[in-house]
């Protein structure tokens, strides 16, 4: 016959025995659990360790487990909220594909892994991307361009990650880095099948004041401003855009410091060859002013030929160019001294002055 002390400490056994197999589990942590029961709004989960079943909504089932999920199944959890004594536990299924792909980044990040991002919008700043169903920014100083385009949207990039932080929700990536890792890679072998003097096809990737740089079969060439056009142009992005393909010559290779120099203008003809024959010393002509300077103003003779027109060769007394001259003023020139073969050409207006006298 048990008497009530041995029932007492059996009671306490039990109850002790009961704890030792409770689990703490916090907001973050993954679970294993069971799926026991279907409801209107979700799952009713037995998971181990935990002392009520625990529970999850409609609306935290991930998009490949929304049509799959059987009574039965076991899965890993994501625990939403933490059980208490009033409540369960609150799981998910949508955050621990989150989880799993901020782990996943994380790897990449500390592996220096390459990942595929797919461009979604443009923002201030840069663009944003789509990763394994997390937005992702990438900063213009980031991007292989150094500019978003239009021609960007929906198109998928390789990047590395710079920053992975979930708790944060913030996932910076870098298409420069991959792009710079890429070309070490590949850079001797397409150099090595290049020469100078050859005509190829490039996509333009970065345009900046100096000029801009043309993808060249994985690698970037630099494509200066003096070499777009034999016309004078404020900017290259007056004559090229981004994203855009052009044919261009390379004008030289440097295998020492695996650079590319490219030209737009050379693959036409040389305006300055073309005016041998058609001008000479003493004509009287008319030209377009494309700049002026303190010292003088520049002259359009001819498509892509600038002649200069000193301030001493503007009038017999002192004149200000500024005030006497605008860009896009058609003024009537003599040619006083005519070398095409070194693109110099002199010009005066004083002169034709004295020859009227």
């Amino acid at each position: 016959m048990t008497t009530t002390l041995e029932k007492t400490n059996l009671d306490e056994f039990e109850r002790l025995l009961e704890e030792s197999f409770v689990k703490s589990y916090s907001v973050a942590d993954i679970v294993e659990g069971t799926v026991v029961r279907k409801e209107n709004e979700g799952y009713l989960i037995s998971v181990k360790g935990a002392k009520t079943e625990a529970f999850l909504p409609n609306k935290e089932l991930s998009s490949d487990a929304s049509d799959n999920l059987e009574i039965g199944d076991e899965r890993e959890f994501y625990v939403l909220k933490e059980e208490n004594d009033e409540e369960g536990m609150v799981l998910s299924l949508k955050r621990l594909a989150y989880a799993q792909a901020w782990a996943q980044l994380n790897d990449a990040k500390v592996q220096g892994d390459t990942i595929l991002a797919k461009v979604v919008s443009i923002v201030k700043g840069g663009v944003l991307v789509d990763v394994a169903d997390l937005k992702g920014f990438i900063p213009s100083s980031q991007l292989r361009t150094g500019t978003p385009f239009d021609g960007l949207l929906d198109t998928k990039i390789e990047v590395k990650v710079l920053e992975a932080d979930p708790k944060k929700n913030k996932l910076i990536l870098s298409q420069r880095q991959a792009v710079a890792e890429q070309r070490d890679q590949v850079v001797d072998n397409i150099l090595s099948e290049l020469e100078e003097g050859q005509v190829v096809k490039g996509e333009v990737v970065r345009i900046a004041d100096f000029g801009a740089f043309v993808d060249i079969n994985g690698i970037d060439g630099l494509l200066p401003i003096s070499e777009i056009s034999w016309s004078r142009i404020k900017h290259p992005s007056d004559v090229i855009s981004l994203g855009e393909t052009i044919e261009v010559k390379i004008i030289k290779i440097d295998n020492e410091l695996k650079r590319i120099s490219l030209s737009l203008k050379r693959m036409g003809e040389d305006p300055w060859q073309q005016i041998e024959g058609q001008f000479e010393e003493g004509q009287v002509i008319t030209g377009t002013v494309n700049k002026v300077t303190g010292f003088g103003a520049f002259i359009n003779i001819f498509p892509g030929v600038e002649a200069l027109l000193p301030v001493s060769e503007m009038a017999e007394e002192n004149v200000n160019p500024f005030n006497t001259f605008k860009v896009g003023d058609s003024v009537e020139v003599l040619i006083k001294k005519f070398t095409p073969q070194e693109h110099r050409i002199a010009l005066s207006i004083k002169d034709i002055n004295k020859d009227a006298e």
